[in-house]
Parts: C-alpha cells; structure tokens; sequence
C-alpha cells in the first residue's frame, strides 16, 4: 500500500529547494505524492510559480489560497490564520499520511499547525537552524510539531536534539537543493536575462545578481536600508540583476522604492529587475553571477555549493551558518561598497559540503517510505 505524501509549495524558493525531493517521492513505487500549491505560489506579482510546477511535471492537488495584502505585520498575522483555516480544510479532503514542510515561512506554520491537530504526522526539512526575524521563531515551532526532522547541516541536527527531538527521528542528509545544483549543466542560455524591465544585461559578461528582503522585525527600515543598497549599487555601475522582494511585512515599501527608482530619471544602464526565475534557471543565474548580494537565505545555502562571492547585507540572516564565500556588512552604503569590491576582487571560492553532498532527494524519500508513523509526540530528556 503506497504511502500519500502531501507537499505544500508556498514560495518560489520553497519550490526550488523542495524540487529534488518532489522528483524523488514521484519515482519511487511506495509513495504518492499530493501537491498543495499555496502561498505566492499562485500570485501573478510573484511570477505565479504554479505553472513551474506544472511545467516540471508534477499535479497541483489542492490550491490554497491565504496571502492578505498589505505588506504589514497585521496582515502577516492574519495571513497564517487564514492559512490555517484553509490548510485545515485541504488537508481534510486529501487525507495524506505524512505532511512534508520545508523551512520556515509562515505559511509552513500554518500548514502545521493544521495537520498537527488533525493527527497527520508532519515531516521537516530544514529545521534546527538559526537565521534571525519571526523566520526563525516559525521555523521552530514547525519543529516541535513535526515528528520526523530533515535538518540540512550538522549544527541544525545538534539543535534540534537540544530542542528536546528524539535522536531516531533526526536525519542530516543535507539541503535538497544541494541535489539540482551539483547534478546541472551551469551553462546560461543567450536569452537568460530576456525577462523584465530595465537595462539588457548580457549573460556571458560579469553581472551581480542582487535580492533584498524585508527584515520583518524591524521592517520600518526597510526603505532607507533599500535606498542604500541602491545607492550603493548605482555608485558601483556594476551590471545587475535585481530580483523583486517575497511577500513580508515590509515587502511592498521595497517594491515601491525599486519601481520608484525604476522610474525616476536616473539613467540605470546598469539594472534590470525581474520577478523571477524558475528553479532550474536561478541557480544558473546564482552560479554564473560574479558576485550576489542582499539578504536571501539562497546566497549562504546554494552558493556553499557553488563558490560564488557573496556580499550579505543587513540583520536578515544575521546567525545563519554559510561558507568561506559569505562576508558580512552592515546596510550603510558606504560599507556595502567596500564589501563589494573586496568580493570582486576576490573571486570565485572553492565549494563546501557544509549544506551536503547532494544526495539528500532519495534519502529523503527513502525515510518516507520505511519511517514508522506515529502522532502523539514527547520531548527527549538529555542528562
């Protein structure tokens, strides 16, 4: 009897690192897999990643819809209660045995919460970590509901046990998209940068690939910290590709500051901002950049695969692990600028197995399939 694993997708990110492990529950014979596309996901404005996933060969099962505008904590809140509401009602209807989350939008928590208290055993990859904001609060919490624990490094793995998880329920077998990055042709298409508005940008030169966040605890900021970065950037007149921000508290001041700047009379010879890309074409894009900078948590995880310099700006990922690759600065423009140019000047770095070796998708499954399932949970007492 095969086993329904249902996935919720509720970001563009959350996609692309879930990709590996989505492919490996479809091929293997044991299990089913049920997909939820819920989030973002199903947003015009954030590239309507639904159509990646169906483009990539997978069923949407169930939509949920939960994202409240506004841009604003209020609406964050009321966002996951929505979410719960309707993850609850998904969940009830396509009766899974497993629900699989990863990471730690709040959209993830909703989902947990929901299949907590309707005695569906819950999975976690990515959990254990410390990052900094509300994210790490949910991503947490997500912990304590779930059973059954994927973390991606083994300070994660060390966390969770000290979190009270038991040590049979623990896996490290590293971050799924370890799996798509190592195993791709890095090679860009001529029309990689075809999308968007603003300057051309040719793919075989050198370009920075820039993302910037809001910072959800202190998201008041989030205009003059984006200025900065603008300045910053402009100042440098290095070619660049500036993705559009995720939907947090803050995400629509970020929005307005970039279209703002988009329109004003600054000649930006040097910009081009796009919504996104699929999967496959943002970790090409990531691999190729001369440098990345701003704030995803992409350009400490994916880039430890890859080498690529990293300029991390601002408090957003203030404690997450990340390679030799990834320098600090703080958001004032002038500190930005020295950081870039030491990266520039640097070059790329040598790889890192810190996040894995690229085989956690079948690993994952694999434990899916043969865990024994159970729902009443109990903290782990270390002496």
């Amino acid at each position: 009897m095969t086993r329904k694993i249902a996935i919720p997708v509720v970001d563009r990110a959350n996609f692309g690192r879930l990709l590996p492990v989505m492919q490996a529950i479809q091929e293997h014979p044991d299990l089913e897999m049920q997909v939820i596309a819920s989030g973002t996901t199903l947003l015009d404005r954030f590239g309507r990643t639904e159509k990646q996933i169906i483009e990539a060969g997978f069923n949407i099962d169930s939509r949920v819809y939960v994202e409240l505008e506004g841009g604003r904590p209020v609406t964050m809140a009321k966002s996951l209660g929505f979410c719960v509401i309707e993850a609850a009602t998904a969940l009830n209807n396509l009766q899974p045995d497993v629900v699989l989350l990863i990471g730690d939008r709040y959209e993830a928590l909703g989902f947990a919460m929901a299949a907590a208290y309707q005695n569906i055993p819950l999975a976690h990859i990515q959990g254990g970590e410390i990052s900094g904001s509300i994210d790490e609060s949910a991503r947490h919490a997500i912990s304590k509901f779930a059973q059954y624990h994927f973390p991606s490094t083994d300070q994660a793995a060390r966390i969770l046990l000290q979190l009270g998880e038991r040590p049979d329920t623990v896996f490290n077998y590293g971050c799924p998209v370890g799996d798509l990055i190592l195993r791709m042709d890095p090679s860009l298409p001529e029309d990689a940068f075809s999308s968007g508005v603003g300057a051309p940008i040719d793919a075989s030169d050198e370009y920075a690939l820039v993302i910037f966040h809001p910072v959800t605890t202190s998201y008041e900021n989030q205009e003059s910290e984006c200025l900065n970065l603008l300045h910053a950037m402009q100042e440098i007149q290095m070619p660049t590709i500036w993705l559009w921000p995720n939907i947090d508290a803050g995400g629509d001041t970020i929005s307005r500051v970039l279209r703002s700047y988009r329109e004003s009379d600054h000649e930006n010879r040097w910009l081009r901002m796009v919504k996104g890309f699929n999967p496959s074409l943002y970790q090409k894009v990531l691999f190729n950049a001369s440098i990345a900078i701003g704030n995803s948590s992409s350009f400490l995880r994916d880039t430890s695969f890859m080498g690529t310099p990293v300029v991390l700006v601002g408090d957003r990922q203030q404690t997450r692990e990340h390679a030799q690759n990834v320098i600090r600065t703080s958001a004032r423009k002038l500190d930005i600028k020295a950081a870039v140019e030491i990266q520039r000047t640097h070059g790329r770095y040598p790889i890192s197995q810190l996040y894995g070796d690229g085989t956690a998708g079948p690993r994952i499954a694999q434990k899916l399939a043969e865990m024994p399932l159970y729902v009443q949970k109990k903290i782990c007492i270390v002496n």
